[in-house]
């Protein structure tokens, strides 16, 4: 989306948006002012936009990932179905300076295949260990299942120095917890977000909705 008139405020990675009563995880931050998002078809009115449509944006909203709390350790990245559309921008800049982090690994799952995302990118981005799971596999699907957290197993990090960025639904986030702690890793490096159902405080700002990002 890029920004009628005045710019957007600025987001960072794990922040959200609000585009009319939809929360909507920040899933982009182009260098060029815009803001992409990734959007439900649940959520009609957004889904449904087409290009050079205008819509009214409110945010920031959440406090962000604080990735650079993290410089130095090993990471694991955990998601689950939309939860990757808000650790996706953290990923990005983790892949863009690797000498900065340690083992990268990548724990993803989703409810079926169909509902897995950045598939593409998924499969460019360099890390030490990369992980897919779904929770129900259709005939089509020859890869893991199971929970995301099963995953854990297979990755390569030391817990002493090692930071956790989890984003998935509140009961598989709370089971991912439980196992993260059993793996030796302390609470106070298991940051977990979620998208939030808070009204919007701040104005709104009209925007134009472009061209899907791959």
């Amino acid at each position: 989306m890029d920004p009628e008139g005045e710019p957007l405020p600025g987001f960072v990675a794990g922040q959200f948006a609000r585009i009319g009563r939809h929360a909507v995880p920040v899933s982009a931050l182009p260098t060029t002012g815009g803001l992409g998002v990734t959007v439900r078809k649940a959520e009609a009115t957004v889904y449904a936009a087409a290009v050079g449509d205008h819509l009214d944006v409110a945010g920031p909203f959440g406090t962000g990932w604080h990735l650079e709390k993290a410089l130095g350790h090993d990471l694991l990245v955990i998601a689950h179905g939309m939860g990757l559309a808000s650790l996706r921008p953290l990923i990005r800049d983790v892949v863009a300076d690797p000498r900065a982090y340690g083992r990268l690994n990548l724990l993803l799952g989703a409810p079926e295949s169909t509902a897995l995302m950045a598939r593409y990118e998924t499969r460019c981005w360099a890390t030490a260990f990369t992980g897919i799971t779904v929770d129900r596999p259709g005939l089509d699907w020859y890869g893991g299942i199971g929970p995301v957290h099963a995953l854990l197993a297979r990755a390569r990090f030391d817990p002493d120095r090692a930071t956790v960025f989890l984003c998935a639904p509140s009961q598989l986030a709370r089971d991912t917890g439980q196992e993260l702690l059993r793996h030796g890793l302390p609470a106070d490096r298991i940051v977990i977000g979620s998208l939030t159902d808070d009204r919007p405080t701040t104005p709104a700002h009209i925007c134009t909705w472009g061209e899907a990002d791959a």
